[in-house]
């Protein structure tokens, strides 16, 4: 069905336009081979890159578009519709960016360019085998040597790991504690950087995930983002941004869970009529689309208040939490509208329901965004 949005500008209304025809014409043709594959589109988030799509939360003086965020996260959203690998990946490389972007030197952001043309693909190294939720106990070190630092340890759950250009490197330079950590820029290529053999995951399957490997990898000094000590500063800021990115995510994909269950419905025939029109589908899908307005409207209220330059990471947690449960929660149910036939690959349903489980997970679970809201409510 067409989204009814209200958005900010010509511009904005052009940029979901020109979303729309890329992601009708390069995203929604290819998905189904590719995650059958399991390959990873290198050159769709060229042509992406290319188009302005991935730079644009970005400042123009660094190549960036410099549109606000409520119009970056319904591009998102878009994209997300037709093919969630992508979209997700979307989000994670201008994740990527923003260490450089927000906390990086003069020197640092002539990168900034290349990452937000799509030329360079990133990923953001910040969990570990031991440490998921905890980020604040990693215990992947980087120790000066000279005009470098060494680096050891071992992250999990990359996106991007066997394809990136660059990491963002969250890693331990002082003592226990968030205190201790620091983040540095590799390019992925440095000797001692080894990224191990990919996952095999439920969903999104032309994603890359996995392990990388650090043996006293040598990263120049002059890498260093923000200086000693910034690091957990860094990644927590990044995340209350990319929470609102995977929101944005499962609000697409629930909304293409969504569409395709009713044009099923609309078109099956039961007992002599469509069975749209028997309420026990009717009314669940009715709650569907309530669902996902409800989350589309908390995810744009925080971006809005993130545009405006005041507090939001709290409703970012919400947003988080709300739409990728709703996005769990619609696309099982559209294989259920489906009957035997949403089982079976011929039908989307049923890769879209295996895709919206991970989303509850990514940047941080969602019993974390509970922890984080409820901490909130605790302090009044």
């Amino acid at each position: 069905m067409t989204v009814d949005r209200i958005l900010p500008t010509d511009e904005a209304h052009d940029l979901l336009g020109l979303a729309t025809e890329l992601a009708d014409g390069e995203l929604a043709p290819k998905a189904a081979a590719f995650e059958e594959r399991a390959e990873f589109p290198r050159e769709v988030l060229r042509t992406l890159g290319r188009a302005g799509l991935l730079g644009l939360p970005y400042p123009e003086e660094y190549g960036g578009a410099a549109q606000p965020y409520e119009v970056y996260l319904q591009v998102l959203e878009i994209l997300a519709s037709r093919w969630l690998a992508v979209a997700e990946a979307v989000s994670v490389h201008t994740l990527s960016c923003y260490p450089v972007a927000a906390f990086g030197s003069d020197e640092q952001r002539k990168l900034l360019p290349d990452m937000l043309g799509g030329e360079l693909l990133g990923a953001y190294c910040l969990s570990e085998p031991q440490g998921g939720s905890d980020a604040a106990a990693l215990t992947t070190r980087a120790d000066r040597d000279g005009d470098a630092y060494l680096v050891s340890g071992t992250k999990a759950w990359i996106t991007h790991a066997r394809t990136a250009d660059f990491y963002n490197v969250f890693c331990r330079t002082g003592g226990p504690g968030p205190k201790g950590i620091s983040c540095l820029l590799a390019d992925a290529g440095t000797a001692g950087i080894t990224p191990q053999a990919a996952e095999r995951t439920m969903g999104l399957r032309a994603s890359p995930v996995a392990q990388i490997a650090f043996d006293e990898a040598r990263v120049p000094a002059d890498r260093l983002i923000g200086g000693e000590g910034m690091g957990f500063t860094i990644a927590m800021s990044a995340l209350d941004s990319g929470r609102l990115g995977i929101a944005a995510c499962a609000v697409g994909l629930a909304q293409a869970a969504l569409d395709y269950a009713v044009s099923y419905a609309r078109e099956r025939q039961q007992f002599g009529r469509s069975i749209i029109d028997f309420q026990g589908l009717g009314f669940l899908l009715a709650d569907a689309a309530t669902q996902i307005s409800a989350a589309r409207a908390l995810t744009l209220a925080a971006a809005r208040l993130r545009d405006a330059g005041r507090p939001y990471s709290i409703e970012a947690a919400k947003a988080k939490l709300f739409a990728t449960d709703m996005a769990m929660r619609v696309t099982t149910d559209a294989v259920q509208v489906l009957g035997g036939a949403g089982y079976v690959a011929d039908h989307p349903v049923e890769r879209y329901m295996r895709e919206a489980k991970v989303l509850q997970i990514v940047e941080g679970t969602n019993q974390i965004q509970r922890m984080v809201i409820s901490r909130a409510l605790a302090k009044g």
